[in-house]
């Protein structure tokens, strides 16, 4: 493929922690190693969950961790008219539809969970009727022939039918909001992206970003992903930003040093021994993607 282009996209949610630092540094080496640039984008679409001065923290982190970006940073929040031609075309193509059944209905209607959750039963999917009180969501139809397959760098081939597995899933949700999928499929596009690496829980839902990717722009050179496992706490669950003493702030304001925080980040991607006080620039060189787990776990 041509130069790789990769992304930081952080939501401002809260502080950074050891998980999001670990993606992050992935990505960094991974653009920095094979002579790629790496863009900031902040998303912050959630506009319930921002929390006010966390972009500028975020990237007081990254600073501090030693990691670069090229050009300047970007919001989602400032895209709105992208999304929005993103939607009237992909209504052009008749690929949307207005939805007012709510997450209790279709859990009832489709009890059997997969790892996507619920498949969406299709209810309003040819028979939509407006309800009092309830605005409608705006959902992807998916149609039979929607199968995707893929080649994560690291987990390998993915295979999935999206109108089987997912069903007609959100573009923009009934509160207004722009649903994840679209945003970050617009931005990518828009932005050249060519090249991701992020956590493995949104494995799964790479098929649906690569098949709105093929809707909207069928031209578009192919995406590759790098996905990485997930950072255990001390209880063995995901690492979540209310883990106060994982936040890179907490252990900067506690004295640890950034060549020990990268050391242990890097040590939980195989790249160098426990113990290791390194600064990304010099991880540059051993980078190598076959090294990193495939099992989630703790950070040294």
């Amino acid at each position: 493929m041509t130069s790789p282009v990769g992304r930081f996209a952080p939501s401002p949610t809260g502080r950074m922690h050891l998980g999001v630092a670990r993606t992050s540094l992935a990505a960094w080496l991974d653009a920095r190693a094979r002579g790629g640039r790496i863009l900031l984008r902040i998303e912050d679409i959630d506009t319930p969950r921002v929390v006010p001065g966390a972009d500028r923290e975020l990237q007081a982190d990254l600073h501090w961790l030693g990691l670069d970006w090229d050009g300047d940073p970007t919001w989602q929040s400032q895209r709105e008219e992208h999304y929005r031609a993103a939607l009237a075309k992909l209504e052009g193509l008749g690929r949307v539809f207005s939805c007012t059944c709510s997450r209790k209905e279709i859990a009832a209607s489709a009890p059997h969970e997969g790892e996507e959750g619920p498949r969406y039963p299709g209810t309003c999917r040819d028979h939509f009727q407006p309800r009092d009180g309830r605005t409608p969501a705006i959902r992807l139809r998916t149609e039979v022939g929607d199968v995707i397959r893929h080649v994560d760098r690291r987990y390998g081939e993915v295979v999935q039918a999206v109108h089987e597995v997912v069903g007609d899933f959100v573009l923009r949700r009934a509160d207004g909001l722009w649903a994840y999928q679209l945003a970050v499929t617009v931005d990518d596009l828009l932005q050249g992206i060519n090249s991701i690496v992020r956590g493995a829980d949104l494995l799964s839902s790479t098929p649906r970003q690569l098949l709105l990717r093929r809707l909207l722009d069928p031209a578009s050179p192919p995406l590759e992903t790098l996905h990485v496992p997930l950072v255990l706490g001390p209880s063995g669950e995901r690492l979540a930003k209310r883990d106060q003493a994982a936040a890179i702030a907490a252990l900067r304001a506690a004295g640890v040093t950034a060549e020990e925080v990268v050391g242990r980040l890097a040590a939980s991607l195989g790249l160098v021994p426990v113990g290791t006080r390194i600064r990304p620039a010099e991880l540059v060189a051993l980078w190598q993607v076959e090294r990193v787990p495939l099992e989630s776990g703790l950070v040294p």
